[in-house]
């Protein structure tokens, strides 16, 4: 696999991209490229392979989409996008209207919790890109709803993500399906074996565009550890809700831990909603859109929605669980600290998982401050307490002795017409 170079930062207008797209851009204020979007968009407007490995926030997005818009304006044909949840493909799906809505773009986002019968009326208008998370894709083609004959570009985003939670078998399917003659990029957080398999099955010649070490976090993320028994992870969220002014995102480990720790925070009178699996998606679209615009201060997320949030200026990030899959921690973190931004993460550890904050340190090749609690007062105390400015958290040192990996899992007739670029 061949590796690109790293250059320095670019603006849009000297990556080739064309005049009606750079005016959009700029009406968007998008002028400065990001490393990710420097490097791969060269290489992807002229029909190269592309595997790129990036931190999540980087704006990868606009680093296929731009390339997939102009070249589908210029070549006809179709793309397709495979997200792992919902909430990216609604996401994705955005970003690609933001910019190529006034030039006639036509998208189709293919997700479970959404009608079937929208859909398939989206895929009738034979859209340039189709938006789809695996499992609902595979349906509409099992129907005959859709097929993927017309496919030219394919994109397969968060891939580590998508593997993660079980999308290989649906993926082959997919792809064996596509037709050969086709251009492949895919982006992923971290290169595990899984992925590099992908690459070199699907992929031709691919160049490896990777703007950070897999894996590593952002250095605009400030983080701590505090070790806390699990009875007192409750006491000290209260404690730094009420510290915190701007919007939070707390991390649950399980579904029904969201449920618990969204009707706490409530009673602790903040405005909270909660994002997971067995929300429908008309309430995941409302719980996120409403954290977007302040409706809610704070967000309760399991690692289901940790790669479909994408909100910027969340000024803190609390792993009120640490994850099941410790990789997905870079992941989670990341959604604050973006664009340059400056953010804080904060994680609660139990006394008994010391050994997986050392394998969170190895993971992001840094050493995070691990920080010891003295016995939390009874609620009501805390609540008194936050307006008093004493330091209620004692500096720890972190116990080198143990080192344990973790035992989570690993991670009508079709109309023919071209939209200008």
């Amino acid at each position: 696999m061949a590796q690109a170079m790293q250059p320095a930062g670019a603006r849009f207008a000297d990556l080739g991209v064309a005049p009606s797209l750079l005016n959009i851009l700029d009406k968007l204020n998008y002028t400065e490229a990001t490393p990710i979007q420097h490097q791969c968009i060269p290489l992807a407007l002229d029909g190269k392979d592309v595997v790129g490995i990036a931190q999540t926030g980087t704006g990868k997005t606009l680093a296929f989409g731009l390339p997939m818009i102009q070249r589908l304006g210029r070549t006809g044909g179709q793309g397709l996008i495979l997200l792992p949840t919902r909430e990216l493909a609604l996401q994705v799906e955005e970003v690609l209207q933001k910019v190529g809505r006034s030039i006639g773009l036509r998208t189709a986002v293919l997700i479970g919790g959404a009608a079937s019968y929208q859909q398939i009326a989206m895929l009738r208008k034979n859209p340039h890109v189709v938006v789809s998370t695996p499992g609902r894709l595979l349906d509409h083609l099992e129907r005959k709803n859709y097929s993927l004959k017309d496919v030219r570009m394919v994109v397969l985003d968060e891939a580590d993500r998508m593997l993660d939670i079980g999308f290989m078998p649906q993926i082959k399917k997919i792809m064996a399906g596509v037709p050969t003659d086709r251009q492949t990029m895919l982006f992923s957080a971290t290169m595990p074996k899984e992925i590099a398999d992908i690459a070199a099955r699907y992929m031709r010649i691919p160049i490896r565009i990777e703007v950070a070490p897999a894996g590593t976090a952002a250095e605009t993320v400030e983080q701590e550890i505090f070790v806390v028994p699990r009875e007192g992870k409750l006491q000290l969220l209260d404690k730094m809700l009420g510290e915190s002014r701007g919007t939070v995102l707390v991390f649950s480990r399980t579904k029904h831990g969201a449920k618990k720790i969204t009707k706490s925070v409530r009673d602790m009178g903040h405005t909270a909603a909660e994002i997971h699996s067995n929300r429908s998606l008309a309430q995941r679209r409302d719980a996120l859109e409403g954290f977007k615009t302040g409706r809610y201060r704070i967000l309760i997320a399991t690692d289901i929605a940790a790669r479909g949030i994408d909100v910027q200026g969340i000024s803190l990030v609390i792993n009120y669980d640490l994850p099941d899959n410790l990789e997905d921690y870079v992941h989670r973190i990341g959604r604050t600290g973006r664009a340059g931004s400056y953010g804080k993460a904060v994680s609660f550890a139990t006394p008994d998982q010391r050994g997986d904050i050392r394998y969170i340190e190895r993971l992001i090749r840094k050493t995070i401050p691990v920080l010891s609690l003295p016995t939390l007062p009874p609620r009501r105390a805390v609540v008194a307490e936050q307006q008093s400015s004493a330091r209620p958290f004692v500096s720890a040192r972190p116990n080198r002795d143990q080192h344990r990996r973790p035992s989570g899992p690993r991670g009508g007739e079709r109309r023919r017409s071209r939209f200008r670029s």
